[in-house]
């Protein structure tokens, strides 16, 4: 941690010539369960990492933002008077749209000047993005004078994602970058926005394994999976006018209806029916350690995505099989969205060095790529870096 702040330390002197005043951070997750069960207003297993996106910054007296990130080597500087979209810095959005809706929701702004620096990977499932936003609000409030509730907060950024980044994500990153809390998961129910923390055994150690085949839900197929659902669940209102979203439909009713349901609109919602449940056996099985049941949890998950919810990858599929021949591992699935980016493994701690070998030398001779290979713990969520 030291070493990381005078790096930025001296980063944001050659760059401001001056010393930064306000330190932020925010954390990526990795969710153990609930693949698109969020946006369906149903429930989801989250865990923050130990990797994050540090924000170094000063205040500012003319309401300007100038800002710099050491990873996309780029940056810009905007008014807060002017929040227009950047076409040439994109990633600088993120924070325009943070600023925009902070103040549509009634808070005052002071401009910053700021360095950036994430370990994070980008484009890999981790939430890249959210951690962003929310090391943004946080330096927002810290150089503003004003302290924001987390859900709030959380709320902006899926706001800033959906309407002004053009995705229409539900609130899993956010919230979970928001709450984190270390050592422990988050049982999510993204209707009422709430959750419990759920403690995961000493004898479970979170993998994450990045296939690096690299995914964008910009325009991609994620809109085309949300929309299947709600058409879903304007079939099945016609019988119960009453459901809102998935989460509302037993697997009595479905059963009793999906005829009436066209085949892959069908399989969408089979998907997120038996996520959602195994989210909830997913809260006993961690604290138990019970291996049977994590396997049996984590695969159920992972064939539903490939032969169900079909947002899987040649490179994922690939990954799977490298991930269930190492030594020491006790489950595996996709993470994030699909179409790429990264899996998630359950492996015995004393043997996460020999299965990390073992996936990465097995992946190599599979696809040609380097895949990278890391054990994460749960972490805090968004917050001031203090001294």
């Amino acid at each position: 941690m030291d070493n990381r702040k005078e790096f930025l330390t001296q980063e944001f002197k050659k760059r401001f010539q001056a010393e930064p005043e306000v330190w932020t951070r925010a954390p990526g997750r990795v969710d153990l369960m609930g693949s698109h069960t969020d946006y369906n207003l149903g429930y989801v297993m989250t865990m923050t990492i130990d990797r994050d996106t540090w924000l170094a910054a000063a205040p500012r007296t003319d309401r300007k933002v100038n800002i710099y990130s050491l990873d996309m080597k780029s940056g810009a500087e905007f008014s807060l008077d002017d929040l227009s979209k950047d076409e040439k810095t994109s990633w600088t959005n993120y924070v325009r749209a943070i600023a925009k809706y902070c103040m549509e929701a009634g808070y005052e702004l002071n401009g910053f000047n700021a360095i950036v620096h994430s370990t994070v990977p980008f484009s890999a499932g981790l939430s890249s993005s959210a951690a962003l936003e929310m090391a943004i609000a946080m330096t927002f409030q810290a150089v503003s004078g004003f302290m924001m509730d987390p859900v709030e907060m959380a709320l902006i950024g899926q706001k800033a994602e959906n309407k002004f980044i053009g995705v229409n994500s539900g609130i899993l990153d956010q919230y979970s970058s928001a709450m984190g809390e270390v050592g422990k998961t988050i049982l999510l129910d993204c209707r009422a926005l709430t959750h419990s923390m759920v403690d995961i055994s000493p004898e479970l150690n979170v993998v994450i394994c990045d296939t690096k085949a690299k995914r964008s839900l910009l325009g991609s197929e994620y809109d085309d999976r949300r929309n299947q659902c709600e058409a879903g669940v304007e079939i099945l209102q016609k019988s119960r006018p009453e459901i809102e979203a998935l989460r509302d439909v037993s697997f009595e009713e479905f059963d009793a209806a999906k005829d009436q349901i066209p085949d892959v609109v069908r399989k969408r919602c089979q998907f997120i029916l038996d996520e959602n449940q195994r989210v909830l056996d997913l809260a006993r099985l961690l604290s138990e350690n019970d291996g049977e049941g994590l396997k049996k949890t984590f695969t159920a998950s992972y064939l539903g995505a490939r032969d169900l919810f079909e947002i899987s990858a040649p490179a994922m599929e690939e990954m799977y099989q490298s991930m269930l021949n190492a030594s020491g591992v006790v489950a595996a699935r996709q993470t994030g969205a699909g179409f790429g980016g990264c899996m998630v493994a359950l492996v015995r701690p004393e043997t996460v060095g020999a299965f990390s070998a073992s996936v990465i030398s097995e992946y190599k001779e599979r696809t040609g790529l380097d895949a990278e290979i890391y054990a994460v713990q749960a972490s805090d969520g968004a917050s001031i870096i203090e001294g």
